[in-house]
């Protein structure tokens, strides 16, 4: 890339309109959704800055709640996406999630399918598998643990409740939430669904834990079975 080409990249812009001097100039909330991704990109690729490179990815995948469930596999079908900045997409998804993790367990009450969604529509809506989770609560509906138990096509087969009860003892939890979600965006309940409620909810009131709610959740939003 010869000296001309380079006025064009984000370094011959203002100082004033580049993502990363914004930022601590002004702060985040000022830098737009492809300038984040941009600063977490660092660089684009010949041709296009990083900003423009964000913006294309934000186009691909739907904006920055499907880029941010966005997998290796689909990160690198992008051109212009090394595994360098596959990592650095991956490791903030991650420090989301996590985040998010520590700041509902033994902290944040559940008052309903609100709070819920709220609280997983980063980290489920967009899989490409079916993940069933239970969220153990105590009396206060104050969050105890949030765990994935099972991966894969999400049946009465396929979820074992002597395995939730037995955590829910070793958690002294007296609530259940049940969520899973549907990759194909579709939240109409199946078969198994409808089964596999009755089959938790059945088990968990034969020794005196309260199922609150079972939601499944999707592109589209989510739906409570309460």
């Amino acid at each position: 890339m010869d000296k001309a080409e380079k006025t064009h990249g984000i370094k011959g812009w203002p100082k004033s309109e580049r993502p990363r001097e914004l930022l601590l100039e002004k702060g985040p909330e000022y830098v737009s959704d492809a300038g984040l991704v941009a600063i977490l990109l660092r660089t684009g690729m010949e041709g296009k800055d990083a900003v423009t490179l964000g913006r294309d990815l934000l186009k691909q995948f739907g904006g920055l709640r499907g880029l941010l469930n966005a997998n290796k596999k689909d990160l690198g079908k992008i051109k212009g996406i090394g595994t360098a900045k596959i990592a650095q997409l991956l490791a903030a998804t991650e420090i989301a999630k996590r985040q998010l993790k520590e700041e509902i367990v033994g902290k944040t009450a559940i008052n309903g399918p609100e709070d819920v969604f709220e609280y997983l529509s980063l980290s489920m809506s967009n899989l490409k598998e079916e993940v069933f989770k239970v969220i153990y609560l105590n009396s206060a509906n104050v969050v105890l643990a949030a765990e994935d138990l099972f991966k894969g096509t999400v049946d009465q087969s396929a979820v074992y409740p002597r395995e939730i009860i037995k955590k829910a003892f070793e958690l002294n939890a007296s609530g259940l939430i049940f969520v899973h979600n549907h990759p194909s965006g579709d939240l109409k309940p199946s078969q198994h669904d409808l089964s596999l409620r009755e089959k938790l909810n059945k088990a968990c009131r034969a020794v005196d834990l309260t199922p609150l709610d079972h939601l499944i959740i999707g592109s589209a939003g989510y739906i409570s079975f309460k």
